[in-house]
């Protein structure tokens, strides 16, 4: 478990060296979140996305990145939305340890 001080304002993860699946666990709670396989494999997706790009998605690319690696069904608004509500982007990033994305507020 990481200190208050590993966080930002915001709740990301200062240093997203520190990253672990148990400290994913530890923001979603704080998020109200109980993580189920379909978080991680959005995670999972993301940290890979941010490997590739150097970049946390917006919406619109999280939306088509999901849609290409599980398919129309996931790859929607909505089905994000459910996992991660509010922003999705957002909430997804700052739970797999990345940096806000540029565009959210």
């Amino acid at each position: 478990m990481l200190p208050g001080s590993a966080f930002d304002g915001e709740g990301f993860l200062r240093d997203m060296q520190a990253w672990t699946p148990a400290v994913a666990e530890q923001v979603a709670a704080a998020e109200g979140l109980t993580l189920t396989p379909a978080h991680w494999e959005v995670i999972t997706l993301l940290r890979q996305y941010y490997r590739q790009f150097d970049s946390s998605p917006a919406m619109r690319p999280l939306v088509k990145w999901v849609r290409i690696h599980l398919g129309e069904d996931c790859g929607r608004s909505v089905y994000l939305l459910s996992l991660f509500p509010g922003s999705p982007a957002k909430l997804a990033s700052k739970i797999a340890g990345l940096p806000k994305p540029d565009n959210c507020l």
